[in-house]
């Protein structure tokens, strides 16, 4: 804390202002808070159990992590992993072969000119309006950069970062033996730029209505011209595919006459240059080097790359995570925390129970509808009950490129697998080692993984108005979600629908409105201003996270005065709680990449939601003139 900061001059500095001034941003990182400490801890525990596992001959995580750690074999295998796939994309004499080989790749999780969801590329989830059934989705892609602004804006950093991409494309390049490297990469940046041009905004994406477009085979032919679609579909193994769920139609549209108008040199090269950089991280050290001077230092300033075992971890835990999370749970996650975090559950649901009976913009029948989707929602805490086997990935020791590509292979045909089983509300999208939850609206159901259930989110002797205000609001902001402008479409049983009234949806879009004109006026860096329509979602859920955390905490109390603490009451620890969860410190190219492409704000930000508590201003006195006070009938009060 730093006491000499006036709680509403800057509620953030107050309670986080020395760790602020006397924390550095590690080397290997581009910014650092909490989230970041508690990963670094998931890592060492998750580098014990690997240890262990490479001692046991045939163990399939030890002979993935020891893979990983034997960069000597990597680096004299060089590039020859990968050359059977760069004389795939070479012989393919016209597009329609290409587009079977993107095909190919896609399934080896390359990233291409059409994007499947998610970090392992899951693409297989429920169908919004029919959530029983398992449907294939399909997102516009083709972009290296993290967003189309990266290509379409030139404010100086940006046409900074597309210079460095330029490089990094050259460099691999001549990495891989190509000739006329920089005239080659420059071309794939100019592909890219069109495709850019095309690509939806992060606020139109979100948007469920918009983003749920069922197509048929035949529709991608005929809305999507110019793209050999059945020799892609076919090498994804979907030729007989019914039903597809296409997030950006519009996209996908220009993004085929893209791919039409290009030349077919030009399509190898930006299929080339996506393997390369996917697969640079476990390849020989100029790739490697070359890939975090882009990704890392470019991109998000970071000076340094993880240690070589940090990076193993990582990577295990990806490709084989409920092999990892079930050692972890075992060894790291007693019972006796799970059974408190459960009970903070429980209070948190009944806050929300009691907070959906009085919602004064919302109809006594939408009220009711809301209430009853409460009651269905799932709340999965600390880890799966159903582990995946993975007794048919076949893993080798020597060799981490076979590793990686059989690893995306074995998860992408258990993807295909879900089309023809139904919905299970217990497929976890996270790992029990993850710092960070989630909701899912059309499974109805919330995610509290084991890691992020530890100090300063949670700790089970810790005081209640601190567990309150960490844990208990982050698990409200989570449970909001569910709720906010996107998840108030799906009804309780998780079908997208209308089941709100017009006039409910009016009053609570002049309530959005409010909080986006909030937010558009906070500018961490100067000329870069919080998108508040694309972060609308986080800001309301935190919002309602302190609201309806404050509410849970004073039932946990059941009627008894809180203590007075380290000089603190109850109140001003609740606040402290949630204020302090959210330190972090940013390099500037770190926090310019989330302005321009994340959904959550920045942390300061995420503190100074308490400017709209009415009980904040109470517990801390705040004034009229402090810096975050604003007048009582600006004060946004949404849930």
């Amino acid at each position: 804390m730093d006491r000499s900061v006036k709680p509403g001059d800057d509620f953030y500095a107050f309670a986080n202002g020395t760790w602020q001034k006397n924390t550095e941003i590690p080397a290997t990182h581009g910014s650092y808070g909490m989230f970041n400490k508690l990963q670094e801890l998931s890592f060492s525990r998750i580098r014990s159990i690997l240890e262990d596992a490479e001692t046991h001959a045939g163990s399939q995580l030890g002979d993935f992590y020891a893979s990983f750690l034997d960069e000597a074999t990597t680096d004299r295998k060089g590039l020859a992993p990968l050359k059977p796939w760069m004389e795939q994309i070479a012989a393919a004499k016209d597009k329609s072969a290409l587009a079977a080989t993107t095909a190919a790749l896609q399934r080896q999780g390359i990233r291409t000119i059409f994007d499947l969801p998610g970090p392992l590329q899951q693409p297989v989830s429920p169908d919004d309006k029919q959530p029983q059934v398992e449907v294939f989705h399909l997102l516009q892609g083709g972009l290296g950069l993290p967003s189309r602004d990266y290509y379409l804006k030139n404010d100086a950093a940006l046409v900074l970062a597309r210079s460095a991409y330029v490089t990094y494309l050259t460099r691999l390049l001549e990495l891989a033996g190509q000739a006329n490297a920089a005239t080659r990469a420059q071309a794939v940046l100019a592909f890219e730029q069109k495709i850019a041009q095309v690509h939806w905004t992060g606020v139109d994406s979100r948007d469920v209505n918009k983003s749920y477009n069922r197509w048929t085979s035949a529709d991608f032919v005929a809305k999507a011209p110019g793209f050999d679609w059945p020799s892609y579909l076919a090498g994804l193994g979907l030729s007989k595919q019914a039903m597809f769920i296409v997030g950006q139609p519009s996209a996908f549209t220009g993004e085929a006459r893209a791919w039409t108008a290009a030349s077919l040199a030009v399509l190898q090269d930006h299929l080339l240059l996506h393997l390369l950089d996917k697969y640079a991280p476990y390849l020989s050290k100029p790739f490697v080097d070359a890939h975090f001077a882009f990704r890392g230092t470019a991109l998000t300033g970071t000076l340094q790359n993880q240690a070589r075992w940090e990076r193993g971890v990582d990577l295990v835990t990806l490709q084989m995570r409920d092999a990892v999370g079930q050692r972890y749970v075992a060894k790291f996650f007693p019972p006796e925390t799970k059974a408190v975090a459960d009970r903070i559950i429980r209070t948190v649901v009944a806050a929300w129970r009691e907070r959906l009976k009085s919602i004064a913009w919302m109809s006594p029948a939408t009220r009711e509808k809301a209430r009853a989707k409460l009651a269905a929602m799932l709340p999965l805490v600390g880890y799966t009950s159903h582990w995946r086997n993975y007794a048919t990935l076949r893993v080798v020791r020597g060799d981490l490129v076979g590793n990686v590509q059989r690893a995306y292979a074995f998860e992408f045909q258990y993807q295909l697998s879900k089309l023809t089983a139904p919905t299970n509300r217990d497929d976890w999208d996270m790992t029990p080692m993850r710092v960070d939850a989630e909701e899912d609206p059309v499974r109805n159901i919330i995610t509290i993984p084991a890691a992020i259930l530890q100090p300063p989110y949670f700790d089970p002797k810790a005081d209640l108005a601190v567990n309150y205000g960490g844990i208990g609001a982050f698990i409200g902001h989570e449970i909001s979600h569910l709720f906010d402008d996107q998840g108030r479409k799906y009804d309780p049983a998780g079908k997208l629908t209308d089941w709100w009234t017009p006039a409910d949806v009016a009053r609570f879009t002049v309530l959005t409105d409010q909080l986006i004109k909030q937010y558009d006026a906070y500018e961490p860096i100067t000329g870069q201003h919080i998108q508040g329509g694309l972060t609308l979602g986080e800001n309301m859920a935190d919002l309602a996270g302190i609201t309806v955390g404050h509410q849970a905490y004073r039932m946990a109390l059941g009627g008894k005065a809180a203590p007075l603490l380290d000089g603190f009451t109850g109140e001003q620890r609740f606040y402290l709680g949630w204020a302090q969860i959210w330190r972090v410190k940013y390099r500037e190219s770190a926090l310019r990449a989330q302005l321009l492409s994340d959904p959550h704000p920045p942390g300061q930000q995420r503190v100074a939601e308490v400017r709209n508590r009415s009980d904040w201003y109470k517990a801390f006195s705040v004034q009229a003139g402090q810096q975050l006070y604003l007048p009582a009938s600006e004060r946004v009060q949404i849930w």
